[in-house]
């Protein structure tokens, strides 16, 4: 009895192509920050602020939380759409997606674990992201502190 073949590895997505895929991922992004901003700002306006014509205070309590809504709005784009489908609108052209470590569905909560620790990621220069060229695994940050992995489909023949 002869044992079936090992299934091909995927191949794992190198760090261009995830730095592609963020680039085109910030035109949604700044879709739904354009959205945000403009309901705290009518907001603001509404509550009596409409006369004197004054923006949000730099690093008022107003303003730390219009970042914050921003930041979950973008939670929320990117997690849904890893949930759903595997795949934000920017992984779609270079045939990225987000899977769980043994190939599945990723859960909500390494979804969720995934997005905050690539945002941290990001914020010293993409040093999360630059690692992936230093892992054997070609991993960032955030696909180990989540076990998941971002693969890159084959194309179709």
């Amino acid at each position: 009895m002869t044992e079936p073949a090992p299934e091909p590895q995927k191949p794992r997505a190198l760090v261009g192509w995830r730095l592609l895929a963020l680039l085109y991922d910030l035109f949604p992004a700044l879709a739904l920050w354009f959205l945000v901003s403009a309901l705290f700002t009518i907001g603001y306006t509404f509550l009596g602020h409409h006369a004197t014509r004054e923006n949000i205070a730099p690093f008022s309590p107003l303003q730390w939380l219009l970042w914050l809504a921003c930041w979950l709005v973008t939670g929320v784009y990117a997690t849904v759409s890893w949930r759903r489908g595997g795949q934000t609108l920017g992984m779609r052209p270079w045939r990225l997606r987000v899977a769980a470590t043994d190939g599945g569905r990723p859960t909500w909560k390494a979804l969720w674990l995934r997005y905050a620790v690539g945002t941290l990621s990001l914020l010293p220069g993409g040093l999360g992201f630059w690692w992936a060229w230093f892992d054997r695994g070609r991993l960032a940050w955030h696909d180990s502190v989540s076990r998941t992995r971002l693969i890159r489909i084959p194309k179709r023949q």
